[in-house]
């Protein structure tokens, strides 16, 4: 019985490490598409010279 309950939980544990890693998979990709599109939209400064669109 209790092999078959490691069994399980091991299971368990990994169907969920898996769809873990698959939701970080999907942020990951939203996160570089939005960093993408901030490094292509960034606009120029009033003086003219090219600045950063984020702050850090």
């Amino acid at each position: 019985m209790v092999p078959l309950l490691l069994v399980l939980l091991l299971a368990l544990l990994l169907f969920g490490a898996g769809f873990a890693v698959k939701i970080l998979w999907w942020v990951a990709i939203i996160v570089l598409v939005v960093w993408l599109a901030g490094f292509v939209a960034r606009g120029t400064h009033s003086s003219g010279r090219r600045h950063r669109w984020y702050r850090w």
